[in-house]
């Protein structure tokens, strides 16, 4: 009987270490969802380099569903991370910040054959890219 008590204890902790194990994968098999950015001004093929929204109220709103539906599994909600990636409110205002951000967005980020942000630029685009941004000035913090 001692046996099979220790086996049920092995299995059940296998179990618990397997469900664990995977939800600690960073970003797992993730669909990203598309933004209706059919209200923002338009804006050109061409990669811009600082944010045509910027203060814009509605692109900030655009930005901020889109940031929920594609951004806070990793970032966090409010853009408030909890460690498994940078907390965007930290950000720096304006076109250093710009640069930065749109650099990251366009091509993600990865090393030693790990991807830590996958690239969004060419899945979500450039407006809803700078619709986020606007967005995340919103939430800046010192």
């Amino acid at each position: 009987m001692k046996i099979l008590g220790r086996m049920a204890t092995l299995a059940a902790a296998a179990i618990v270490v397997t469900s664990v194990g995977s939800s600690l994968m960073a970003h797992g098999n993730v669909t990203p969802q598309a933004v209706d950015t059919s209200a923002l001004p338009d804006i050109g093929e061409a990669w811009l380099q600082h944010n045509p929204y910027r203060g814009n109220a509605t692109a900030a709103k655009i930005g901020e569903s889109a940031y929920g539906q594609n951004c806070a599994r990793c970032h966090g909600l409010e853009a408030e991370s909890g460690g498994i990636a940078p907390d965007l409110r930290y950000l720096e205002l304006g076109d250093s910040g710009d640069e930065w951000f749109i650099q990251r967005y366009q091509h993600g980020s990865s090393h030693d054959g790990k991807v830590y942000m996958p690239p969004m630029g060419e899945v979500l685009g450039q407006k809803a890219g700078w619709a986020i941004r606007a967005w995340l000035e919103t939430k800046h913090q010192d």
